[in-house]
Parts: structure tokens; sequence; C-alpha cells
């Protein structure tokens, strides 16, 4: 972790973060440990359904998955507090529905119908909530970045004490834009988390190719940004480091670099057959770091649920998302009308 230039203003202290058992990060207790599960299921079979429905030809469009990568978004959103922003990219779906955002209406923009939450005209990549203070889904490469920035800026001069999640992925981390919001951000001492979802690969290209430094936590180092390394495929170690981060924003310190360390299964998007990597090594990480089953194993171990409960959640979550699949078929297409809503038009010309 690197640390700030002594010359600021002093600022409040920091929380100390819960307290790490001698194995690994701080322990959950059973309730998160059982919602933790819950949600990062949630995703998981949103994602497998959202697949099915694309290679079926109802969803059209870029669909980025994000099976994989669960315990990142479900570790940091424990993190934060209500009214705490939520900003990302194109793999997009599970910032939604961690954030509460309805099934039914995340699907339905999928399939481009009206009762999607951009009424049918955003797709996957462009979904909105003011309510659930989730911010998009933004197609182009690392925009979210410095609108994100953007949002920490409202909160510094409203003073309203509110943190922004901005993700971004290991591809983005090399855009220009993202150094310039790192510079503002810290100039300003906004409270922004920058998280780096590096699932190893930006597209087809690996980490290792594609970056001269390869720690991405790192590169917050010339703006004198801490940063940190995480697993992110341990819900417990994120939501760890996503407290230590939020609470140093909270406390005035400026921005936080947090880099996520996960893996997708799938492809960059449907399209992509991901002939890049082996399957030896999607096999391996399935087997021996999937997030959803290290959860799993720890609720039957501590006998906090049975095999016979965790079916019976997985039976609910199927539900929950077979609702969300019809709703979303039989939800009507948008009027014609709707072409012209939500633009700036001159009326004159």
């Amino acid at each position: 972790m690197t640390s700030r230039s002594s010359s600021k203003s002093p600022k409040p202290a920091q929380k100390k973060p819960a307290k790490k058992s001698v194995d690994g990060p701080a322990p959950f207790s059973e309730e998160e440990e059982v919602a933790a599960y819950r949600d990062m299921l949630l995703i998981r079979r949103f994602e497998e359904k959202a697949g099915q429905m694309y290679g079926m030809g109802l969803i059209g469009g870029f669909c980025h998955l994000y099976i994989g990568q669960e315990a990142v978004v479900v570790g940091m959103q424990m993190a934060i507090e209500e009214g705490d922003q939520v900003i990302t990219g194109y793999r997009d779906h599970g910032h939604m529905l961690a954030t509460g955002m309805d099934p039914k209406g995340v699907m339905a923009e999928l399939t481009g119908r009206e009762g999607g939450y951009s009424r049918g005209k955003g797709g996957s990549m462009h979904m909105f909530s003011r309510e659930k203070q989730f911010f998009g889904g933004h197609g182009i490469v690392g925009a979210q970045v410095p609108l994100g920035t953007g949002l920490a800026f409202a909160n510094r001069y409203r003073g309203n004490d509110r943190v922004c999640l901005a993700y971004f992925g290991d591809g983005a981390a090399n855009q220009g834009q993202v150094y310039e919001s790192f510079n503002m951000a810290e100039l300003w001492e906004l409270p922004v988390v920058y998280v780096i979802e590096n699932n190893q690969y930006a597209m087809g290209t690996s980490v290792a190719r594609a970056s001269a430094q390869t720690n991405l936590s790192k590169r917050g180092v010339s703006f004198n940004i801490p940063g940190e390394q995480v697993d992110g495929m341990d819900v417990r170690a994120v939501r760890e480091a996503g407290l230590r981060a939020v609470e140093s924003c909270r406390a005035g310190k400026g921005p936080y670099i947090l880099e996520m360390m996960t893996y997708r299964y799938r492809g960059h998007s449907m399209s992509d057959p991901a002939k890049y990597r082996a399957k030896e090594e999607v096999n391996k990480m399935r087997a021996e770091h999937d997030p959803i089953e290290q959860v799993r194993i720890r609720l039957i171990e501590s006998k906090t649920l049975t095999e016979d409960d965790l079916k019976q959640i997985d039976k609910e979550i199927k539900a929950i998302v077979n609702e969300a699949a019809e709703f979303a078929q039989s939800s009507p297409e948008p009027d014609p009308s709707e072409l012209w809503t939500d633009i700036l038009a001159d009326m004159e010309a």
C-alpha cells in the first residue's frame, strides 16, 4: 500500500477494520454468509439465464456476463451505506442486481422491452437507477471513471458524506482518462473508491501482454493514492478491503484504489469463444477458487445450512430468475414515440 504526502492538512482518524482471523479475512456472521450466498447465486443464475436467452435470439446486441466475478460487487456492496453511489462499465448486470435493482426490470431491458429500466432503449450496457444510486452501465471503455470522479466531486461539493464506487477493468486501467481522473481526485481529495476488476484478460489479451506494470493497485503511486490488491474471489476479503477504503474516503482522506484479483469464466462477451486461454485454466479456477462454492462450503461446515437448505435457496433463486425471464418476454416493445423521449432535440431545425 502506498502512503500519502505528509504536506496535507490533518484528517479524521480512520476506523480500524474488523480484526482478521489467523487464516484469512475477518469472518462473516451466519446472516452475512447466507446473504452473500443468496446475492452471489442470484447474479450467477441470472447471468446463466441471460446467456441462454441470448443464444435463443431473445437478447440482441452486446452482452457481457459477470459469471465468476460475483464476490467483487457483493462484497463491495456490503461495505457501503445507503446513498453511496455505484458506476461501472459494460459488464454491469451483477452490479445492478447487487444494488437491489429488480431482476425483472433488468432482464426486460436486456430484451429491449418497455418494462426495462431504460424502457428498452439502453440494452445490456446502458441501464440506470437513481433510486438505487446506480449510475450505469457505460459502453465506452473507461468512460465511467471520470463520471464516477464527477459524482465524488458533487459529494465533496455538497458535503453530504457520500462515497462513490467507480468500477473498471484491467483493460480500462490503461486509458488516459483514468489517470486524469486519478490526478483530479487526489488534488481535490474526492471520496471515490476506484475498484479495478482484474479478471486477467482485457477482451482477449492477458494483463501480462498489455501492461508494463501488472500490479494495478500501484497505478496511483505517482498521485499519492493508496492501493491494495485483494482476493476478488473471496467475498469476505472484498468486504474487508472495501470497508477500509470506504471509511478512508468518508473520513476525508481522498481516493483509494482496490485491485480485485478475479476471473471471468465466460468469454469477454457472448460473441467471444475465449480460445485464447486453456480450458484447464478455467476449470482450475472453478474448482479451487469459485466465490460461491467457498461460501457454500463454509455454510455446510459450520452447520449453518444443510444441503437441503441450499437446494431450497437455489430453487427460490431460479424461480426469481425465471419470473424475470417471463416478464421480459411478455413485456411489450417500446412504442415508436419513445424515439423522441430522453433526448435533446432542436425543434426549429
